[in-house]
Formats: C-alpha cells, structure tokens, sequence
C-alpha cells in the first residue's frame, strides 16, 4: 500500500458537474438540473459515440434505450451517477457500476399508477376485444357476433409480483368485481390480505384459477422465462395473459403456439424481448395475430408519469452530486429520512477522521506507524441507527483518498467494502452504551487504529507496550454540534477543534516559549494564522522526560493556517526550542 499523500484536488470554484442526457427529460427536470448543474442533452447518440464522450460526464441519465454497459461504465472515469427515468435497470449493468463506486438511482415509484392503469386498460381490450375490432371496423367491415367478449366481473385476476404495481392493479380489479389471487414469496401478508387480495404458495396453483393473468416482477435470472409451454399449458384455454412488465419473462414462441392452437383466449402484451422487434421474429408474429392486443412499451408513458420520473430522478442526481446520501440507490442501503438527517453530519466528521488519520500516519517519519485494521465504535444516538453503512462508506473514503494512486476510484457506500477488502483494511464496527450525554454530546465517534494479530510488521516496528498498554495510542474522537464536526481527542491527547482547511499539528513540551517560536518561524514564511488550539494530555496519561534532566507534560498545539507550510518550514519548527513532532494535513 503506497504512503504517497497528495493534496485533495479542487476543481474551479466556478466549474459544474456535467450530467449527460442521451434520452428524453421532461422540462421541469431539465430546469431543476440547469439551477446547478451543467446538462448536455444529446439525443441519437450511436454506442460509439456515447462511449467517446462520457469520459467528461460526472452523471448519466437514461430512459429504457440507452444501454449502460461494463465497457462505457469503465470509460466513464468520473462517473458518479447513473439515473434511470423508470422502475427497471435491466438496461444498466449494475455489478460493474458498484464495482466502480457508481451509484444507480431509479424512480420505483413515479409510474406506478401509469402501469397499472395500462395494464388494466390491455386487460379490457383483451376482454372485449378491442385491438380486433378496431382493426375490422377501420378496414370496412361490422362483425358483431364475431367479435363478442367477455365480462371482468366475477373473473379471477392471478397476479405474479404482489409489489406496488401488483397492488395498484389488484384494488382496481376488485373495483369492478373481479377476485384478486397473487404469488410473491417477498408479499406482506397483512398489505395482501387488507387489500382483499388472496395469497397462493405455488405458480401452478396460481395458473389453473387465473381468468387473467398479470405480471409484475423485475427480469431477474429467476424470472426470465418463468412463463413457458408447460406453464400455458396449465391455464385455462379461456384465460388471457397480460404483460407490461418486461419482455423475456414470457416464452413469446410458446405463447405464440397457444394462441394459434387455442389453448389461449388472448393476450396484452407491451414489452417484449427485442424492442422494436425484428421484422419476422416471434415477437413481430405475435403483433400481427388477431388474438394479441400490442402496444410499444407504452406502461410508463403517459404525461404525469414521465413528469413525475423525470423530476424523481433529476431531483436524486443533483443531491448525489452535492455529497448526500442516496434515496432511492438500486445498490445502495436505503436510509430513511429521518436517519438521514441524523447520519449526515457524522459523515463527514468520519471521512475527515479518516484523512486526518491518513495524513498524520503516512508521512515519511511515521509510515512505518500506519496501520490497517481499524474499530470504529459509536456511543449515543448513533447507536439506535439502523444502518451505519454510510459511516463505514465515509472511513474508508477517508483513509484512502489522501494517498496517490487512486487512479480516479469513487468511494461511497455502493463499494466501500469491496474497496477496504481489496485495499487490506479490516474495519470493526460497534456500538457503545456508555451514556455519552452526561459529557455534554448526543452522539460520540471513536476511531482507534491497531495491531492486526496477523500483522506483517517487524517486531522492533511494533509499538512497545507498559502494562499491556502501547505508549502510542493511535485514536481519533469526534462529535458534532450544530452540525458542525469537532476533533475531541487526538491520540493521548484532549483536543476541541473543527477539522476543516489547512492545519499544523504540533506535538510539543508544554512549557514556556513554544508557541512563540512557531508563530514566529511561521510569520517569517509569511503564513498566517487562522486559529489556534492547545490539546492537553489527558488526565490519565503521565510526563515524561523532556531530554534536559526534568518531567514535562506533553501537549498538541493545532493551528489552523491560511495556506500550505513548505516541507522546509515544517522541518524548522522541530528541535530542542520547538517541538517534537509537526505534521500538515488538509482536510
């Protein structure tokens, strides 16, 4: 692991993350996204020459036709985000992109009712025939008798996906008198049940009941498919299929076989497996025969829903890009709001805990210091979160993005661990029930670094240890008030300072003069301070020999500076006149 610290980057005050939009945005998006973002709308762009330009994007917005892949996702150096206008992300390859730190958003909710209603709508136009009809009517002719349908009321809708669409469609069904049964393994039988909807445990049992049948599932390697001959055959040859879902999850050639042979009575199909399909294919047959009902993946896109997804997504990217947590991240724990408020000052008092750590530990005189394995422990409110991922997520951000080599790598809580795992960190996360209120704090973080027991490091680099204890304690302590991050302890000392800017940290002999020489060397390098802060030892901890003849209490003196100190500089302030140790770090 390389122990080379570079300076953050910092991009121009006036420069904007660039987000790409290949596809249709409505325009209320669009103006959300132009308040603070760059947006380039570029429609019609060939694979090739999306994966020429998305190099500059910092996010990526798409609808269902743009296909996201590994190798345009390994292109996209600055990616951070990639939003998809919809429910589905089957067109974005999201292994890679949490591989490669990108967050995947989505709006699992903003079409809902659209898709249910299309879905209700193909269910009447396969009752009653209406995709015919219109076509005989348009084409001269009145066939009345040939063309008679069927009544819902009193039907049973069979429902595969018992999820909000699922749900959606089932009240509407039970609205005009149908019976409502659904198979879902992940259904809430209390939701189901007040719903009046009846839970089956089987798909065969499902199948030999359904008038109609519905899908509602993400295409996954287990549903894809999941509709064949053997599961057509099951149903009745009166019954009718219906899919505004994905294309894949129904065998089209076998549904094609049963239509032709009547052992179905129609289908309403509006996605399918190639989009557009093939002239020729299955899919283009299935259009053309009068027993299908087809639309062109129409579920999403009435004038609400492409309103409501477009604002949800735009919405997510422009808080994602400002550092937030993510919302409504596909591979990304979901944090509700209220934990959101709470969890995100403490972020970025970890990440900062992290660099400081970092900095302090991986100069040239301490590098053999630095160390691996890490407990991050958490007292007060803290504890009753339910997840602390995107802690864990800032820690890790923190230790490794002061070091060089990082070759543009995005941290954040879709592939922190595997980046710790893949760097060697191991980090143990607890939680404390010790009453940190009573010290005037509702929540305390602790970071101690240490030893791992299978640690590579020579015995004579190891810490010596007094009493089992080391004598140089690597902690690092932190809280936040008015949501501002403070440094409370700093190794073996008791420290009080926001860790922000540029600062001098100097370990020192606390007596006469000291200060008075830094300030000084520093005012002849014609660096100004900021601020000043004195951490004490703890009361715990005892002098020690100053090198001439008597005990000394030592002390941290912190100095918050208005720009870099040359390595010169900080080398001048270390001596019998000044202090023992002096490090700059940048957080």
């Amino acid at each position: 692991m390389p122990f080379e610290v570079t300076a953050p980057l910092q991009e121009s005050s006036f420069s904007k993350p660039k987000v790409l939009i290949p596809e249709k945005v409505s325009p209320d998006g669009l103006a959300l996204l132009k308040k603070s973002l760059e947006v380039h709308e570029k429609k019609g762009l060939t694979p090739e020459q999306l994966l020429q330009i998305v190099p500059e994007y910092d996010a990526l917005i798409v609808r269902s036709e743009t296909k996201v892949t590994a190798e345009l996702l390994s292109a996209a150096k600055k990616l951070r985000v990639v939003a998809r206008a919809g429910v589905g992300v089957d067109n974005v390859d999201v292994t890679t992109a949490t591989q490669r730190g990108v967050i995947v958003v989505n709006s699992p909710s903003g079409n809902i009712n659209a898709a249910a209603e299309h879905t209700i709508a193909l269910m009447m136009a396969t009752a009653r025939n209406i995709g015919d009809a219109c076509a005989s009517i348009k084409d001269g002719k009145w066939e009345r008798s040939r063309l008679t349908g069927v009544e819902v009321k009193g039907k049973t809708l069979a429902i595969i996906g018992l999820g909000k669409v699922g749900l959606t469609v089932a009240r509407a069904a039970i609205g005009m008198g149908m019976t409502a049964v659904a198979m879902d393994p992940y259904a809430n039988p209390s939701m189901a049940a007040a719903a009046s909807v009846t839970l089956k445990t089987s798909l065969p049992e499902l199948l030999e009941v359904a008038d109609f049948l519905t899908i509602h599932t993400p295409l996954i390697a287990s549903t894809k498919g999941m509709i064949g001959a053997a599961e057509l055959a099951q149903m009745k040859p009166t019954a009718r299929i219906l899919n505004v879902a994905r294309g894949g999850m129904i065998d089209e050639a076998a549904l094609l076989e049963a239509l032709e042979n009547d052992k179905l009575a129609g289908a309403g199909i509006d996605v399918w497996t190639s989009e557009p399909p093939k002239p020729g294919d299955t899919a283009s047959r299935l259009i053309a025969h009068p027993k299908v009902v087809a639309t062109p993946h129409l579920g999403a896109s009435t004038v609400e829903a492409q309103e409501n997804v477009s604002i949800d997504v735009c919405e997510q990217v422009i808080a994602i890009l400002a550092g937030e947590l993510p919302r409504s991240a596909v591979n990304a724990p979901i944090i509700l709001p209220e934990e959101f408020r709470t969890l995100q000052p403490f972020v970025s008092l970890v990440e900062k805990m992290g660099s400081l750590y970092t900095q302090l530990y991986s100069t040239p005189q301490r590098s053999a210091s630095f160390r691996t394995t890490f407990d991050l422990t958490y007292e007060g409110a803290l504890t009753t979160m339910k997840t602390t991922q995107p802690l864990f997520a800032a820690l890790v951000k923190g230790l490794l993005t002061p070091i060089s080599s990082q070759d543009g790598l995005n941290i954040n809580v879709v592939n922190a661990e595997l980046v710790a795992k893949e760097r060697g960190i191991l980090i143990n996360e607890s939680r404390s029930r010790e009453n940190v209120e009573q010290k005037g704090y509702s929540s305390v973080v602790t970071l101690r670094a240490r030893i791992s027991r299978s640690s590579s490091m020579p015995r004579e680099q190891q810490p010596k240890t007094v009493a089992g204890k080391a004598t140089q304690e690597q902690v690092i302590q932190g809280f936040v008030s008015a949501n501002i991050p403070y440094i409370s302890r700093l190794d073996r000392f008791a420290s009080n300072f926001v860790p922000d800017g540029t600062l001098l940290i100097c370990r020192n002999f606390d007596s006469f003069g000291r200060i008075g020489f830094v300030g000084n060397r520093l005012g002849m390098a014609k660096v100004n301070i900021n601020f000043m802060s004195v951490a004490p030892l703890g009361e715990e901890e005892e002098e020690v020999e100053n090198g001439s003849g008597r005990k000394d209490r030592e002390a941290l003196m912190i100095l918050g500076v208005d720009r870099p100190v040359e390595d010169e500089v900080v080398k001048s302030l270390i001596g019998d006149e000044g202090v023992l140790e002096a490090s700059v770090v940048v957080l």
